[in-house]
């Protein structure tokens, strides 16, 4: 295919989804959705392969190119079906990201698929939130096996009545759009269909026979790019391990192992020496592991390298089956999906180091502070966010400062937006200063934040490198601990209490790890 025209394709597909992601935001109401960016938009083709994606969250969109031909084949699919799905062990993260898909019909055949994923900070766990010191995927809200949401362009009441936390009624006629709990599934319904109406439109101007071959030609050329980064990289086998800090549930320094092997222009990253699944949540399922893999793999290339299937051809994984990174059911995972594939990107960064010393950045923070909370009652509210923190420093300079790094790319949740929606008051929100580690590059900063609660509420910690530093490179120092504390005392890294009016709570996110001996 023509360069050119290539180049446009690619650009086409990928403008398709910033426009699906945009949708989503305007028309969600959750702050978790409209101002933190916690979702991801993508396109795949007739058998599940990915063809585009935004550029969004690593986790969510890793992990659909991992399963998304599973979700998709063998169903009988019809003009405006929507289908559901958020369960970790059939193509999902963890029970809070709900993933909608969306069938392009043209020539009364699935030609493509338009797909949203979008974290609810109310999936019905038992902690406000739902994002619980857990044992059992059960505990961590509702499950979604793969089902239709619409049928025929049809809402299906009863569960559109189960995600609005209503019980079902058979006299209900009308679905209940107005109840605020579904608006975020209505408003990624809405993403789905607007970009299944633009992919419709350009599969009816070329043809599908067209967007067959244009699909072919955009994967050979990932999968081009890919060999050829790979064969920078000088054959043999390279090993990194590191350390979760613990489960939640009294297991501590949880191994995880990684060994890269390069062939020529292929890959292949071995995850044998990992740790067994655990008691605790931060157990994942193989394909978050393999998002976090990719991840690493595609930040190796540069921005115009298409974010498609063939980009992947080269690289396999595999993981022991009952490990930490390749969990059976019903293990629990609703840390997993957040703390385990950042170390497993952080296990990833360390091998590839090995090949690439000058290509790679010392450890970024390796957490994303999970907080959630919440009340029940007459007003009842959910709210949940990661936190930014520091990133690693390395050969061309240092870390940055006060960043979502790596598997999650969300935002903050402004202050303003903070207040004005949940009984909290923000007292301080600040660079952690010096808390990068040192070197001839510093590691970024991390941050701290306090919390005050203005009325009584159920708050839970999940996480991590509170034990275990953010490792330096080159001899660069590491990075500094995280800490939580409530009222100044020290809380552990997995942790869940009441909290009562007055109450203050502390997070300080850990700093990246510095590069090289300073001279």
């Amino acid at each position: 295919m023509d360069p050119i025209q290539l180049s446009i394709f690619a650009n086409r597909l990928a403008g398709i989804c910033d426009e699906m992601g945009a949708l989503l935001r305007a028309s969600a109401l959750s702050p978790n959705i409209k101002d933190r960016l916690d979702f991801s938009c993508a396109i795949f083709d007739a058998d599940g392969g990915l063809c585009a994606q935004a550029a969004h969250i690593p986790v969510h969109l890793g992990s659909m190119a991992y399963a998304m031909a599973d979700l998709v084949d063998g169903r009988d699919w019809r003009p405006g079906d929507l289908l559901v799905v958020n369960d970790p062990y059939l193509g999902g993260t963890h029970l809070p990201d709900v993933t909608v898909v969306a069938p392009v019909f043209v020539d009364d055949a699935p030609r493509a698929f338009t797909v949203t994923r979008a974290h609810h900070a109310n999936i019905g766990a038992h902690s406000p939130g739902s994002m619980p010191v857990s044992r059992t995927l059960e505990e961590e809200g509702l499950v979604i096996a793969p089902q239709w949401l619409k049928r025929a362009g049809q809402w299906q009441l009863p569960l559109c009545q189960q995600l609005a936390g209503l019980a079902p009624d058979p006299a209900t006629t009308t679905p209940p759009l107005s109840v605020p709990r579904f608006a975020d599934f209505a408003a990624q319904a809405s993403a789905c269909q607007a970009g299944a109406r633009r992919l419709a439109e350009l599969i009816a101007e070329r043809g599908p026979a067209a967007l067959e071959r244009a699909l072919a030609a955009l994967n050979d050329y990932g999968e081009r790019r890919m060999r050829q980064r790979l064969a920078d990289l000088a054959d043999g086998s390279y090993r990194f391990r590191d350390w979760m800090d613990d489960d939640g549930q009294g297991q501590e320094d949880i191994v995880i192992a990684v060994t890269l092997t390069v062939d020529g222009d292929r890959a292949h990253l071995d995850f044998t020496g990992t740790a067994d699944q655990v008691a605790g949540n931060i157990n994942c399922p193989l394909s978050v592991a393999a998002a976090a893999a990719w991840y690493c793999f595609r930040c190796l290339l540069p921005d115009d390298a298409p974010s498609c299937a063939g980009l992947f051809r080269p690289l396999t994984l595999t993981a022991p089956e009952g490990s930490l990174v390749n969990a059976r059911r019903p293990g629990a995972v609703a840390a997993g999906n957040v703390e385990t594939s950042s170390r497993i990107v952080d296990v990833v960064l360390g091998a590839l180091a090995e090949a690439l010393p000058e290509a790679i950045p010392a450890a970024s923070q390796g957490t994303m502070n999970n907080l959630a909370m919440g009340a029940g009652g007459e007003c009842p509210w959910d709210y949940y966010e990661t936190m930014a923190g520091g990133m690693g420093a390395h050969a061309a300079g240092d870390g940055l400062s006060a960043v979502h790094s790596h598997m999650t790319n969300t935002l903050n949740t402004p202050i303003e937006s903070l207040e004005e929606h949940y009984p909290l008051r923000v007292l301080r929100y600040a660079l952690r200063r010096g808390s990068g580690g040192a070197g001839l590059h510093r590691g970024g900063d991390g941050i701290e934040r306090v919390l005050e609660f203005l009325a009584p509420a159920r708050f839970t910690l999940l996480t991590e490198r509170r034990r275990h530093r953010p490792w330096g490179l080159a001899g660069g120092e590491p990075g500094a601990a995280g800490e939580n504390r409530l009222n100044g005392e020290s809380l552990p890294p997995k942790y869940s209490a009441e909290a009562g009016p007055g109450d203050r709570l502390s997070l300080a996110s850990p700093g990246g790890g510095g590069y090289r001996v300073a001279r």
